[in-house]
């Protein structure tokens, strides 16, 4: 044991932690493995049990412009909202009227995305109005290690709102003609790729973009990796892995624990016109999720081929 870790069992030991007991953040690992190492570990599926997992990723990885009512357990004296991102990059605000806004698209100096932003609701539950915290990390909140599990009504979705454009940052009162929040707003649009959330029956966490060249479907599962990819293995096996004609699978990337499958479209066709498609395989997936046969030898071949075409975001 390295003499690092050794003090880091010495204190929990202290503070009458059970190093070797379950880590109440919910992960499975021992707390010495887990939070009782200190602030450097890294935890691949920090939203993990949250039923706004799927849109917490989606948020933090590629909504551009987009804000949700946090779905919070206990409500404090000031509303509180999610957003993609915030200026700045903010990690959080506090609007001239009391409303909190925390930011998912942030930097970070912890390994823990889900104690970040309670670490940033702690904060901004005690900042000033008009006041704005840059980067959040371990310190800031208090010492008290709290994640977005110990705050949130677990199976509440999100339900964030798309916007076309940052407008919604310009707090009432201020004057979005001066020449500086111009700017700011100009630099930030010019970036924003045109995006639209995809509903019906069985669609969550699915997203339309259009990136210029190519839209794309990028739907967040929330299922465990190895059961997904048996189910979309089946699916390609059986020539029904695309969603409908004008649209091909193109892959998957990993994102904070989750599989994100994309699907290449045509773009001559509307955001609400993948709809229908999107409901008809979200029922074929389904069924084939509940398949809990082995796979086969064909159905393993698809699988293999469907793995080369996932990528991990860091």
């Amino acid at each position: 044991m390295s003499k690092k870790n050794r003090h880091r069992t010495a204190a929990a030991a202290a503070d009458g932690e059970n190093p070797r007991r379950p880590c109440p953040c919910g992960s499975g690992k021992r707390y010495k493995a887990c939070h009782g190492a200190g602030d450097d570990v890294i935890v691949t599926r920090p939203f993990e049990g949250l039923a706004a997992e799927p849109d917490l990723v989606a948020m933090r990885e590629f909504l551009p412009s987009a804000v949700a009512p946090l779905p919070l357990r206990t409500k404090g004296e000031r509303p509180v909202r999610i957003a993609s991102v915030l200026p700045g990059a903010s990690a959080a605000l506090v609007r001239p009227d009391g409303e909190i806004l925390l930011g998912m698209q942030v930097q970070t100096r912890s390994g823990d995305l889900s104690a970040d932003v309670a670490r940033a609701l702690r904060w901004a539950e005690q900042a000033e109005p008009g006041e704005a915290l840059s980067v959040v990390g371990p310190g800031v909140g208090g010492s008290e290690v709290v994640r977005l599990q110990d705050l949130l009504i677990a199976d509440a979705p999100l339900e964030p709102e798309l916007f076309p454009d940052f407008a919604w940052w310009i707090a009432e009162g201020v004057d979005e003609t001066s020449p500086e929040v111009a700017a700011t707003l100009e630099r930030a649009n010019s970036v924003i790729m045109p995006t639209e959330a995809v509903a019906g029956p069985g669609v969550r966490a699915a997203y339309w973009v259009d990136t210029g060249a190519k839209a794309h479907l990028r739907w967040v599962r929330p299922e465990p990796e190895d059961a997904l990819m048996a189910a979309l293995a089946r699916l390609h096996a059986a020539g029904a892995l695309e969603l409908s004609e004008g649209s091909r699978y193109a892959g998957a990337f990993r994102a904070h624990g989750l599989l994100v499958p994309v699907w290449d479209l045509d773009r001559e066709l509307h955001a609400k016109e993948w709809a229908e498609p999107a409901a008809a395989f979200a029922k074929r997936l389904a069924q084939a999720l509940a398949d809990e046969t082995p796979l086969t030898t064909q159905e393993r071949g698809a699988r293999d081929a469907i793995a080369g075409k996932q990528v991990t975001l860091r």
